[in-house]
């Protein structure tokens, strides 16, 4: 407790006493000052993130700043500046765009390549006559108007009778070709069972959810019954694929690699232990041939990366979490490339907490612009083969990177410790060598949004189905997450490709090797039409 001066003790001290301390008082209102704006800071942050938006635009002003590197004068072009890929507010800066105008010939494209049923409506000679009279008429082109017709789910009983055939000199009996049992004793399909998966792990809709939409058809299939074909399917037949697609993962050079908590329900530990779900991606920068898998464990130690990256031989573009950094220190085979839109969320939430008045005159606000002046430039680059991208990133974007770093360093001091804007320069300076990775590689994203995107699916659906039973819902969970994200990112209909997974899979059960799979990727030319997503014609 602080020490009470009476006017009478004041005016028995010495000129050197009083004057020390005042110097004293004034060093702890600095400080308190200082913890004070610190906490308003807290405080403004933790209410935004409760009531307020989660868009991480920037939005800035018609002017310029620049500074000099290396005794070169550095130009952020704050006004030209325009976001580079981002994920609904997840992803890098943006600038907001002005209303598009409707494309002409829009509906035309909507609806090419769907059935058209024809509904004629026409009127009778004695109706024609009762308006014409006997003068008679004559027929013009007819008026053609269109609108969308739905067919609301329809569920039916396939019933398979298989022929029977014994010879009658031969004790011989043989039976017609037929598919076999998707699993031996069900009622489950393929159409049916990709119809759950669909709505769950496509469209977030829990069992209980379906539960009820069957009932509402009048069909009694239970959320066990749906919980088993599910773990069942994703076990015996998904599961082929998935580990064919974690081969074809090491053939490519960038992976991008992010991980997310789960409830497991019965995974043998206390209630409320967190397990994971990591996802690992092909870098966003490849233009085709993309997969996405998931890998559930209990824990979120490097042991896991180790293990699933061991045959992996290039560049992991990660969000800053040590335990790749780790993985990286212990092979000279593996590197960690950082991701921009985390070095640039800390001072979004510092520009957030501050008044509107005084946010354009922040630090923080400053180190959006210089980020956002380099996702601009980057921007510029997005459509060049990857050795033509590096080297005009080392024209155009490292300037941009190294000012930025030089700034960041001589402002570290200047503003509060623990603060968001001192959190920021931190990260940045800490994270310096992995952020400037992607100036080096093509191939290498600026920022690590295809992870966060690839894994919001899960995100999504876990706030509707809240926690995993048991750990074999969890690992076939994450083979069924991984199917419907690689068959998204390469443009496929999810339930078209799952259906048409669980009719060939099963077909090739007895096969000695797995080159029957090349034929399943999701960019193999032998995948039906109707798997694919229909393309519209620009």
């Amino acid at each position: 407790m602080a020490p009470e001066y009476t006017e009478e003790k004041l005016e028995n001290m010495d000129k050197e006493t009083i004057i020390q301390l005042f110097l004293s008082q004034q060093n702890q209102l600095r400080n308190i000052d200082k913890n004070l704006q610190l906490v308003l800071e807290q405080l403004a942050d933790s209410k935004r993130q409760r009531f307020g938006r989660s868009s991480e635009k920037h939005e800035v002003e018609n002017q310029i700043s620049f500074m000099e590197v290396d005794g070169k004068v550095v130009f952020f072009n704050e006004a030209e500046a325009v976001a580079g890929e981002s994920a609904g507010g997840t992803g890098s800066d943006e600038i907001p765009r002005k209303k598009t105008q409707k494309k002409k010939g829009k509906r035309e494209q909507d609806l090419e390549g769907l059935p058209v049923v024809v509904v004629e409506h026409t009127m009778t000679a004695e109706e024609l006559t009762d308006t014409f009279g006997e003068a008679g008429w004559k027929q013009l082109p007819d008026e053609v108007y269109r609108r969308y017709r739905f067919t609301p789910a329809k569920v039916e009983v396939e019933e398979h009778h298989v022929a029977v055939y014994a010879g009658k000199n031969e004790d011989k009996i043989i039976k017609a070709g037929h598919p076999g049992y998707l699993l031996k004793g069900s009622l489950v399909s393929p159409s049916l069972e990709a119809a759950v998966m669909n709505a769950k792990y496509v469209n977030a809709l829990p069992l209980y959810r379906q539960e009820k939409e069957f009932e509402r058809y009048g069909i009694a299939i239970s959320r066990q019954d749906m919980a088993y074909w599910t773990v069942q399917c994703a076990e015996r037949y998904l599961a082929i694929l998935y580990d064919y697609l974690h081969k074809k993962l090491y053939d490519y050079h960038v992976l991008q690699a992010d991980e997310t908590p789960v409830a497991v329900n019965k995974d043998g530990r206390p209630a409320g232990s967190k397990s994971y779900m990591w996802v690992y991606r092909t870098s966003q920068m490849y233009s085709g041939r993309q997969i996405v898998l998931y890998e559930y464990q209990k824990t979120r130690n490097a042991s896991h990366p180790r293990e699933f990256l061991k045959d992996f031989n290039g560049i992991c573009v990660t969000d800053g979490y040590q335990v790749y950094h780790t993985v990286e220190k212990e092979r000279e085979d593996l590197r960690v490339a950082g991701c921009w839109s985390h070095a640039r969320r800390r001072y979004d939430e510092a520009v957030k907490a501050l008044p509107k008045s005084r946010q354009k005159d922040s630090r923080a606000y400053l180190a959006l612009s210089m980020i956002q002046a380099i996702y601009r430039e980057e921007k510029q680059l997005k459509d060049l083969p990857a050795k033509d991208r590096k080297d005009r990133r080392q024209l155009s974007v490292r300037p941009l990177v190294e000012a930025y770093f030089t700034w960041v360093r001589e402002n570290l001091l200047k503003v509060p410790q623990k603060s968001k804007t001192w959190e920021g320069f931190q990260y940045s300076i800490n994270q310096e060598k992995y952020l400037k990775v992607f100036l080096d590689d093509g191939e290498v994203p600026m920022d690590n949004n295809a992870a966060e995107q690839s894994i919001r699916g899960f995100c999504i659906g876990k706030k509707n189905w809240v926690m995993i039973d048991t750990i074999a819902g969890a690992k076939s969970s994450a083979i069924i997450y991984s199917i419907a994200e690689t068959a998204k990112a390469n443009s496929l209909k999810p339930y078209d490709y799952f259906e048409y997974l669980l009719t060939e899979i099963p077909k090739h059960m007895d096969d000695t090797d797995l080159s029957f799979c090349e034929d399943l990727l999701p960019w193999s030319p032998n995948l039906p039409e109707r798997c694919r997503k229909q393309t519209q014609t620009k």
